[in-house]
This record gives C-alpha cells, structure tokens and sequence, in this order.
C-alpha cells in the first residue's frame, strides 16, 4: 500500500470528518469522555484547512488519517502544570485519528513519524502534544516513540496528560 501525508485541502473534509465521528463514537464505546462535547466537530475541520494546519494520511486517493499540525500555536502549553523539556519553538498536533478500517496497523505511529519530518523540514527539534489521560492507544505510541511526560495542560476545563519529543538534527 502506498501511503502519503499531505496539507489537507477543502475536498477533504468531508472524508476527515467521518474518520472523526467514527473516532468520537470509538472514544464514547471506550468510557471516555474525551471529545463527547461537540469537539471537535466540522467548523473545526474547516478551519483546519483555512488555516493550512489539517494533514491527511492516504492510501492512494483515499483520506484514512487526520490531523492539524501547528508552530508554536498552542497558548494553552504556556500554562502547563509540570515542565517542558525545551523552552524554543515547538510543533504541535491535535485531533489525531484514522479511518475504522486502517485500526491496528501502526498507521498513526507512521502519521506521527510524518509530523517529525515537517518539525525537521521547518528546523524545529521540538513537538509537543497532549491527550486524555485514559486515552491508552496514544499515551502506548508516545511511549513507543520516545515522547516523555512533562505535565499537564487544560484544555475546555479538563486536564490532559502533556507530552514532548525532542529530535535531533540529521547529520
């Protein structure tokens, strides 16, 4: 299979909001209140791609993964409870999801490794991301990907486990 990672564009947006229902009902099956307040939802989606943050995982033609990747855009990180490992500039992700069909098979893991390049690509050696703190799948792959632990941020009045991966510079 041949997968890519790209900016997301307007046509998009209706496959990356059924890949994020279908998460939101995944997280709801899981007992987790994370994104069960109406967010994200598609005037997010839009923004996303107004702003030029959305990026979407491929198979051929087919949108399978979503997320909006951001420089040093989260005032939220300002805040955090804990420490950073870095203080410069960062890169950083939210809504990370894949299509139903695509579960099980490293696909975010690949998503992830994408999201290190474009740090790479903008001279970046930070990225930072946050999740809830019961959401197993993401807080096993920062694991697996050598993200550590920093603290916690809030985001609408719940606090989430916030992470910090730093890289290194290419030789």
């Amino acid at each position: 299979m041949e997968y890519s990672f790209r900016q997301a564009n307007t046509q998009d947006a209706a496959s990356i909001w059924t890949i994020l229902e279908k998460a939101i009902q995944r997280r709801r099956e899981d007992g987790s209140d994370q994104w069960q307040d109406g967010y994200p939802n598609p005037s997010i989606i839009e923004n996303d791609i107004a702003k030029g943050s959305a990026h979407v995982l491929t198979d051929g033609n087919t949108v399978i993964g979503y997320c909006s990747i951001s420089i040093n855009d989260e005032p939220e990180y300002a805040n955090i409870e804990g420490k950073w490992l870095t203080d410069g500039d960062f890169v950083v992700y939210h809504r990370v999801a894949l299509s139903e069909d695509y579960l099980g098979k490293g696909l975010a893991q690949t998503m992830l490794k994408h999201i290190d390049t474009f740090a790479l690509q903008h001279n970046i050696y930070s990225v930072k991301a946050d999740t809830n703190f019961d959401n197993a799948g993401m807080l096993r792959i920062f694991e697996k990907l050598g993200y550590q632990y920093c603290g916690e941020v809030t985001f609408r009045g719940s606090a989430r486990k916030a992470f910090e991966k730093v890289l290194h510079k290419p030789a």
